[in-house]
């Protein structure tokens, strides 16, 4: 079923669009959802969660493409679940490697006077990984989004382990240059 016939399904308030966007985008989900969590059951809740709010917020909302809108919400239920099982621990998965590697650039205050703030980087990340080649596009939308390992993507883009680590390093090194000349830093 195409995606235009799943969110009209969503508008009807049809129970299947549920079982719809579970049989197109359920694999996709709970792959974003278990790079983040590591846990087959904490992955399923997560694709459940999404679920729930696609179901909560489709209407009024009408996504323009329904796999960016579901990966979203997945990654953001992930993250917060994520969040609460290592508040008390320092977790040592890809997801706190991944946010290390960008802590050094980009504050993560959530404090009110940083919401412009923070919208105003967000627009200049985009900005910035449209200027760069699409490989490098890729990897670090594969790292910083999907929080895939550094040895997944070396296998995906067929590169060595250590030439994906050194391409992140070079791009995150471009991105702090770039936000220091947009006054973000």
């Amino acid at each position: 079923m195409d995606d235009i016939s799943i969110i009209s399904l969503y508008f009807a308030r049809s129970e299947d669009a549920i079982n719809q966007t579970s049989a197109k985008y359920g694999g996709y989900c709970y792959a974003i959802a278990y790079n983040i969590l590591l846990s087959r059951q904490d992955s399923e809740e997560s694709v459940s969660d999404t679920f729930l709010a696609a179901w909560n917020t489709i209407p009024p909302q009408r996504p323009r493409a329904l796999s960016t809108y579901l990966g979203k919400l997945t990654r953001n239920i992930s993250l917060d679940r994520w969040k609460q099982r290592n508040a008390q621990k320092r977790g040592g998965g890809q997801v706190a490697l991944a946010l290390e590697e960008l802590e050094e650039i980009v504050s993560g205050k959530d404090d009110p006077e940083n919401a412009y703030l923070s919208k105003e980087l967000m627009g200049s990340v985009r900005a910035f990984l449209r200027t760069l080649p699409a490989v490098e596009q890729k990897v670090f939308v594969c790292r910083y989004w999907y929080i895939d390992s550094t040895r997944d993507m070396a296998k995906r883009f067929g590169f060595s382990e250590t030439k994906v680590k050194s391409m992140l390093h070079r791009i995150r090194k471009k991105l702090k240059k770039h936000l220091e000349q947009e006054g973000l830093l």
